[in-house]
């Protein structure tokens, strides 16, 4: 039987920063931006699109059509939206989700790793006016369960064809209906995953500073490689690995990681750190964090992209440390993905350092796409 809780949250129909003033090379005023709505966006937003005429965006442009006084009011209306917190049984394990919204399109949000359906708390109210929103743990994540990977007798349970399927079951199951899927880093290689195996459930995907995955083994020199497997097998066999956990799992380990890939760092709060924390205190959580970082093998981004047949959004923070937008423009030239945007000055988790780009970026995809 599922389990269910609810809190209510009031929020603006803006209830995030909008100051926007970095210095930008080159400013087009324009008039008309499909996003651009009086609901969400703020005065100035920057952009690079790789390619402006499928969705009617210019490149290198400075959105500067809603005005402040016109924000200001709808600032002033307050929304009430009430979250509820849910568990799924999938397969005989609980998976904790999260849920808002009556009406519209379904969304899942698709959190990275180490996080959780909490990081997407900035979002979820907000998405949830005018869409279904559900927020997923990942098995062996949050507050989902975590079972010990040596026990169940197969190689790499925690997986992203694991996951995947976890993905499409919940949309059949929870949702019973086809869903985009709004992901954040290794999130977005579930999302790939979950559209190929079936891509009827899929109806398009937004990936926020997706993996490039560049601890893949294929990623090494064939000279590291065997080097790097030793140094797995003794993280996993051996007391380091568990030391090893127990170092990063403390709440000033945790903001230290988070301020290094935010870029905007007073965006890592102490909520922000429990929320990361908390869950990965949880029995069994030392299990996953070793069995995932041990996994260098599985698809590459650039190996599923390719393959999927809904319409596939990429964007990425230009500050992130770990995932280089210099190599995350590539996946930008694929056919399948429409367009690549930048969001200027943010880090590695845009839907939480940058909500304010982030849910009309989402809204825009969405509403091209829902009548398809």
């Amino acid at each position: 039987m599922a389990i269910t809780s609810s809190s209510t949250i009031t929020i603006s129909k803006l209830d995030f920063p909008v100051s926007f003033s970095q210095s930008i090379n080159k400013k087009i005023s324009i008039s008309s931006i499909p996003f651009c709505t009086k609901k969400y966006v703020p005065k100035k937003l920057f952009f690079s699109i790789k390619n402006p005429k499928s969705c009617g965006y210019i490149s290198n442009s400075l959105v500067n059509d809603c005005s402040i006084d016109e924000i200001s009011k709808e600032n002033k209306t307050q929304v009430s939206i009430d979250v509820k917190t849910s568990t799924w049984n999938w397969k005989g394990y609980s998976i904790r989700y999260q849920f808002c919204g009556n009406s519209g399109p379904a969304l899942v949000l698709v959190h990275g790793f180490g996080a959780n359906s909490d990081h997407w708390r900035k979002n979820i109210p907000v998405l949830a006016q005018s869409h279904r929103v559900f927020s997923i743990d990942l098995i062996g994540y949050g507050y989902s369960d975590k079972p010990n990977p040596r026990e169940l007798g197969v190689d790499n349970f925690y997986s992203f064809e694991t996951w995947g399927s976890q993905l499409n079951d919940f949309c059949k199951d929870v949702i019973g209906d086809k869903a985009f899927f709004i992901c954040n880093s290794i999130g977005g290689l579930v999302g790939l995953q979950a559209a190929i195996l079936e891509p009827q459930l899929c109806r398009g995907i937004l990936l926020l500073n997706i993996s490039l995955r560049m601890l893949h083994i294929t990623k090494q020199p064939w000279f590291g490689r065997p080097l790097i497997k030793a140094f797995q097998n003794l993280l996993r066999n051996t007391e380091l690995g568990k030391f090893f956990f127990k170092s990063v799992a403390t709440p000033e380990a945790v903001k230290n990681i988070l301020c290094q890939c935010y870029y905007d760092t007073s965006q890592v709060t102490d909520e922000l750190v429990q929320a990361i924390l908390l869950p990965g205190l949880e029995p069994g959580a030392v299990d996953v964090f070793l069995e995932f970082i041990c996994y260098s093998g599985g698809p590459l981004p650039e190996e599923l992209l390719p393959q999927v047949k809904c319409p596939v959004l990429v964007a990425w923070g230009d500050k992130d440390p770990w995932e280089p937008i210099e190599l995350g423009r590539a996946y930008g030239k694929f056919d399948t993905v429409e367009d690549f945007v930048v969001l200027p000055n943010v880090g590695h988790c845009p839907q939480d350092e940058a909500p304010h780009l982030v849910n009309p970026l989402v809204e825009s995809f969405v509403a091209r796409h829902a009548n398809v």
